[in-house]
């Protein structure tokens, strides 16, 4: 399973807040097969198998313009270990695990 960072940034909209946006993209999230996710302060995370993921973030990208955005800006970042199964959950415990607590 792999795990995704992913940053969709509206740019040229009428406001400079985005939170509209960032709602309008969880529904979205909401509506995809095969993955899990979570909302960040400054992005969100999405777990599953990398085709499902691939397609979650095409779909986000495209939230935007279909909200009236005339461009986007995308950031995406992948974890994808093949050795053993990995979560977020499971990234964070290990650490937690290692400073004691």
């Amino acid at each position: 399973m792999a795990i995704a960072e992913v940053t969709v940034i509206p740019i040229g909209t009428a406001t400079t807040s985005l939170s509209s946006y960032v709602a309008e993209m969880q529904r979205i999230l909401k509506q995809q097969e095969g993955i899990s996710y979570e909302l960040t302060s400054m992005s969100t995370i999405i777990e599953g198998e990398l085709p499902m993921i691939w397609r979650a973030i095409e779909a986000l990208h495209e939230a935007p313009f279909l909200s009236g955005a005339k461009r986007v800006s995308t950031s995406v970042k992948i974890d994808d270990r093949r050795d053993r199964v990995s979560s977020s959950k499971q990234k964070i415990q290990s650490v937690q695990e290692k400073l004691g607590g």
